[in-house]
């Protein structure tokens, strides 16, 4: 065997290797798993073929269907599904795996023929995997390559977490498993959560490497297998190789057989994948030019007809399901485990090997080939037991007995958390929201009860400057192991106790976003994954949101519940440069769905928002787009969602008000008047955040030269505009007195009045107002790379100080000049 530091080629890394001889399973159970694994490829083929070629497709567009991607998995997961796996599992499948997902969740019962009947079409079994579409008990959205295996690192973290405080359901610790594809091993991310787990003393997590030597585009390069045996195990992790199955074991034993052992480790992935491609009698002509006339292995050679040579060479650990069973059920601790599985990408298909067939689609010729072979008769295709020898009532008694789908329903619930009526507001007269959010919520740590007990805070190794350091000093961080604050048992004077303990609840990650959103999805799926609602909420500079939006993206798409707080927000960090200064990150907040985002100006503001945050994520309405929203706003608030606040570390004056139920609900909705505009109004002033101030001063030098003035304060640009698009739609449904609370606010602002809107990000974020009922607007914002400066320079910079709102107010509407308007600058 080659040695696994060979750079060249892809023989098996160090590290376990499987041994294919001993737990194999009895002959009858191996009968039955082979018969059901031929079973799940014919499905997931002919599921493929069906939306393809046979449902009607009106623009004749062929979807694809990872024919190829699919087949390399069916061996794998059929041994997880129907043998290994127990209820309390969780599994990301590869995304290109779906069919065979829904394949084998169709023979356990969890999948109707119907929907796999629409794979790939409108409500139909969804080509990726989805928590939120499917109805076969998904356990983590997938489609976005390298974020599901990230996502069971961080589920292992939260169940350790959940343990710890004694949560949840009483179920044995579950095993958290990724399907990895090989190309998918370019992820960052992947590396990123790697990291992080071994900062974290990862436990029962599984990665399972399907290497089939081919990406999308092209075939794998050779020697991944070794470098990442060497990566892993410097993070902890035991690797175990599956490379050959037992039939390349036993040629091996035979004489010459170590030679042909030689040659494969020695073959270099293309010639493989091509070879695999060719069939037996092309293997024939290389394996004879290459090892002729060498007595015992030629012999070996010749000894197997073309079909029978070929069905040798690729029969690879990750399908030979005796072997499989076996390797996995041979691990017997709780160490994270990455097992290299040996693949052949279309295997037992017509495109095995090629290295175009990740998009390759069956023929019907080739697809009526593979039913003879699979003795499926037409007109039964999707019947479960067609064409297999064992008998129905054996193969159903038999899936009865798996384990897998012993207790049925896997996904828990838990009690909704009782909220205070309101969150008590920091009595400072000057703060900003960043500053009014650590008080919020060390006073939440302070007061205890349910709620603060279920809180659980998260940063990037921005704790400290997010202001969460109050929260931790009362809350502690966590770890499974007690670790103590050096520097306080040294008495070294520090503002904050950085001390670790399995009661602690705050997760301290390192500097990486894709890990936080990762940790926030996992953390919001707890009451789902594991019986125990919990709080989480993440903390991160608002620049950086876009530095883990693919991650931020899929933990909304799975329906996971927390509070993102970000911050600081916009030209904050004015003399740290246009890099630290976020412009489109309000737009993200628009478009993100599952996301509510707030910007609210003050701190009593901020209170009212985060204690309804708190109410909303754990609102658990389905989500769906045909129900019927509230009346009050027509958002679909009933489904609930995550929450994101943009705060920032600019100091106001706070207005020292008390806001009475209407206000609050104004507040939760969207925006309120600050100012209302009279029955003559000229213009109108629109804010949103830190920028109060600027559109305050701006309403007073106007008010003598245009009358009425009005101000509108928008604490969330986000849930006004949603709720104006749904009550147009539900007018356009026939409700044609559907009214939403932006319309409401904009019916006090006559038409001939133009509107000047404001914030410190993009001024589309606003613009859109004017849309609303017709008025002339100007939208004022950042759409450039910042640079240095006081922010006083800055908004000078950009034309969103006051004297600017002031120019824009009156290029919008007529009358004599402002006289306390000066000329802006060049």
């Amino acid at each position: 065997m080659v040695k696994s530091d060979d750079r060249r080629h892809d023989s098996p890394p160090r590290g376990r290797t499987a041994d294919p001889g001993a737990h194999v399973p009895s002959a009858r159970d191996l009968a039955v798993l082979d018969a059901l694994e031929r079973k799940v490829s014919w499905l997931s083929a002919w599921t493929i073929h069906h939306a393809n070629h046979v449902r009607p497709n009106a623009d004749g567009l062929k979807v694809g269907g990872h024919q190829a991607s699919s087949a390399s998995l069916s061996t794998i997961m059929t041994a997880l599904y129907f043998a290994v796996l127990r209820p309390h599992d969780r599994v990301a499948v590869k995304p290109h795996a779906s069919p065979i997902f829904h394949a084998i969740q169709y023979l356990l019962g969890h999948q109707t023929r119907e929907k796999l009947e629409a794979y790939r079409g409108y409500k139909g079994a969804q080509s990726y995997p989805s928590r939120t579409k499917d109805i076969d008990d998904v356990d983590f959205s997938t489609g976005s390559v390298g974020l599901g295996v990230a996502q069971t690192l961080f589920a292992s973290l939260v169940q350790d977490y959940v343990r710890a405080h004694k949560l949840g359901a009483d179920t044995p610790d579950g095993r958290m498993i990724a399907l990895v594809g090989d190309a998918e091993m370019d992820e960052g991310n992947i590396y990123e959560a790697l990291l992080e787990g071994w900062k974290q003393g990862l436990r029962n997590c599984w990665w399972i490497l399907d290497y089939n030597r081919q990406s999308l585009d092209a075939v794998i390069r050779e020697g991944l297998p070794a470098r990442l045996e060497a990566l892993f195990r410097a993070f902890g992790w035991e690797v175990v190789t599956l490379k050959y199955g037992r039939k390349l074991m036993e040629a091996f034993a035979e004489p010459g057989g170590e030679r042909l052992r030689e040659w494969i480790d020695r073959a270099p992935n293309q010639l493989y994948s091509a070879l695999t491609f060719q069939g037996g009698a092309a293997w024939r002509k290389r394996l004879l030019d290459d090892l002729g006339d060498q007595g015992d292995v030629t012999a070996l050679i010749e000894r197997r007809s073309d079909d029978e040579l070929s069905a040798l060479m690729t029969n690879l650990g990750g399908h030979d399901l005796a072997s499989l069973v076996d390797t996995f059920e041979r691990i017997d601790h709780d160490r994270p485990v990455l097992f290299i599985t040996y693949t052949i990408k279309g295997y037992g298909l017509p495109l095995a090997g090629h290295k175009d067939n990740h998009a390759g689609l069956m023929t019907p010729a080739q697809m009526e080939t593979l039913r003879a072979a699979m003795e499926v008769r037409p007109g039964h295709e999707w019947d479960r037991f067609e064409g297999l020898d064992i008998a129905p009532a054996e193969v159903e008694a038999f899936l009865g007995r798996v384990p897998f789908n012993a207790l049925g329903a896997r996904r828990f619930a838990d009690a909704k958390l009782e909220v205070p009526g309101a969150l008590a507001v920091p009595k400072q007269t000057a703060l900003s929201t960043q500053q009014g959010f650590g008080l919020i919520m060390a006073e939440i740590a302070r007061m205890g009860g349910p709620l603060a007990d279920r809180i659980v805070t998260t940063s990037p190794d921005v704790t400290v400057s997010t202001n969460l350091g109050g929260w931790v000093n009362r809350r502690g961080l966590f770890a499974r192991e007690a670790v103590a604050d050096l520097f306080r048992q040294e008495r070294i004077p520090s503002t904050f106790d950085w001390t670790f303990s399995p009661k602690g609840q705050h997760m301290e990650l390192g500097i990486a976003e894709m890990n936080l959103f990762s940790l926030l999805s996992a953390l919001g799926l707890s009451h789902s994954l594991f019986g125990a609602r919990l709080i989480p909420v993440g903390t991160l500079y608002d620049p950086f949101i876009e530095r883990g939006l693919d991650a931020l993206n899929y933990a909304c798409y799975q329906e996971a519940r927390f509070i993102l707080v970000a911050t600081p927000s916009g030209l904050t960090l004015a003399p740290e440069g246009g890099a630290h200064q976020s412009i489109a990150t309000p737009l993200i907040g628009m478009a993100q769905d599952g996301l509510a985002a707030f910007e609210p100006a003050y701190v009593d503001e901020l209170a009212v928002v985060l204690r309804w945050a708190f109410e909303h994520l754990q609102r658990e309405g389905t989500p769906d787009f045909e129900s019927e929203p509230e009346e009050q706003n027509w958002l679909r608030d009933e489904t609930g969602g995550s929450v994101y606040l943009r705060l920032s570390t600019r100091t106001l004056e706070q207005p020292g008000r008390v806001i009475d139920p209407a206000l609050e609900r104004d507040i939760i909705e969207g925006g309120y008047w600050v100012r209302r505009p009279g029955p003559n109004a000229e213009i109108v002033v629109v804010y949103t955040g830190v920028v109060a101030p600027e559109a305050i001063e701006a309403v007073g030098l106007m008010a003598e030269d245009r009358k009425d003035v009005g101000l509108l304060a928008v604490t969330s640009a986000d849930r006004l505009n949603a709720g104006w698009t749904a009550g147009a739609r539900a007018r356009e449904r026939g409700l044609v007195n559907a009214r939403s609370h932006v319309e409401r606010l904009l019916d006090a602002v006559p038409r001939q009045c133009g509107l000047v809107t404001v914030l410190d990000g993009h001024p589309a974020t606003l613009g859109w107002l004017g849309s609303v009922a017709g008025h002339r607007t100007r939208a004022l914002g950042v759409e450039h790379f910042g640079q240095t400066g006081t922010i006083a320079d800055l908004y000078r910079h950009y034309g969103i100080d006051a004297n600017a709102i002031v120019a824009a107010a009156q290029s919008i509407s007529p009358g004599r000049p402002i006289r306390h308007l000066r000329a802006l600058e060049a």
